[in-house]
């Protein structure tokens, strides 16, 4: 059941994503920006926590669980360090698919060429 739920929540997400596209005049980089602030926005209050629990793995899949890994490692670390810890923990959690990104966007570069 928990492999349904998790392939159900993806692809609400995606589902969300593309009818927004569809109907709006917002962008690709618009709507992934607001994904994260909603993933943000439904750590901040540990709503997105409870989703994980519910879901399971499928909710760390699309881009919302990047807003939730920004602001948890924050207040993670805000709780330790204080404000330093909070600037400091923003990347704690996500530093290694940032690192992985600018990676393979590299070495995909390499290989091949932009189109017109």
């Amino acid at each position: 059941m928990i492999y349904l739920t998790s392939f159900l929540f993806c692809g609400f997400i995606c589902l969300l994503g593309q009818v927004i596209l569809d109907n709006t005049k917002l962008t690709a980089g618009h709507i992934t920006s607001i994904f994260v602030i909603t993933g943000a926005f439904l750590d901040t209050f540990s709503i997105y926590d409870q989703i994980i629990n519910w879901v399971g793995a499928g909710a760390l899949v699309p881009i919302t669980s990047f807003g939730h890994s920004l602001i948890h490692g924050a207040l993670e670390k805000a709780s330790d360090m204080g404000i330093m810890g909070l600037l400091m923990g923003m990347f704690d959690l996500t530093a290694s698919g940032i690192t992985a990104a600018i990676v393979f966007t590299f070495i995909f570069s390499l290989f091949f060429k932009p189109q017109n």
